[in-house]
């Protein structure tokens, strides 16, 4: 079980629809980001569009960043639309250097999400080097409900990918804050940056990471390329 847990929230730049792009500038966060557990934004491997494409997760694309975690010995939980048995879904997908699974299904869908993907089935955590890792995507984290229902499952972090408008940073960071206060654990959220799909013209960016206490360690810009990174430890 690992005393110190390198953790980096990402904002890749992202081309809505052009998934082989996508994962060459995810490839280049992967090798940036110099981290254990690297976290993406929401849909980041086809930018924010309910209607794209799912992501085949045997494809070239996928191995290309199955191959970049295995040679910086990270795990990425990337944002992807994904179609398995139960229907299709919004999703944070684990890649590491021996493959990859679906982690987490987005619970809490809003808008035109819910013509496109079925609701995921509630709280997971996945386990890395012993710290177990709660998950939300973009509307969950603010579901207090959804929250604490992860909280409940002994998080040691939450990690969670979003999309919000540049006029929405406030409530993204009120967000970051009241979820480490309900999961008494450190939140790692990586903030789409840049314009995509469904009408947001102009993403928030500043992916950041906060302390347990709420207390704000680290914060990306608002653009493209973005990394807020630190190392977090045990209490």
């Amino acid at each position: 079980m690992g005393e110190k847990l390198v953790v980096a929230a990402v904002q890749p730049r992202v081309l809505d629809g052009d998934v082989e792009a996508n994962v060459a500038s995810h490839v280049e966060a992967i090798v940036r980001a110099d981290a254990r557990l690297v976290v993406f934004p929401e849909l980041s491997l086809t930018g924010y569009q309910v209607d794209a494409p799912t992501v085949d997760l045997a494809g070239d694309g996928v191995v290309k960043l199955v191959a970049a975690c295995a040679a910086t010995h990270s795990v990425a939980l990337v944002g992807a639309p994904v179609e398995t048995a139960g229907g299709r879904f919004i999703a944070m997908v684990q890649v590491h250097g021996g493959g990859v699974n679906v982690a987490y299904r987005k619970t809490f869908l809003g808008g035109d999400e819910r013509r496109h993907f079925v609701a995921g089935d509630g709280p997971r955590v996945i386990e890395v080097d012993g710290w177990r890792v709660g998950m939300g995507i973009c509307r969950d984290t603010g579901v207090d409900d959804h929250v604490r229902g992860t909280a409940a499952l002994g998080v040691d972090v939450y990690v969670c990918g979003v999309v919000h408008h540049e006029t929405e940073l406030d409530e993204q960071q009120r967000r970051g804050r009241n979820i480490s206060a309900l999961c008494d654990a450190p939140v790692v959220m990586a903030s789409f940056a840049g314009r995509t799909g469904g009408g947001f013209a102009k993403t928030a960016g500043r992916s950041a990471i906060w302390s347990k206490d709420g207390a704000l360690l680290t914060e990306a810009d608002a653009c493209p390329g973005g990394v807020a990174r630190t190392t977090l430890k045990r209490s």
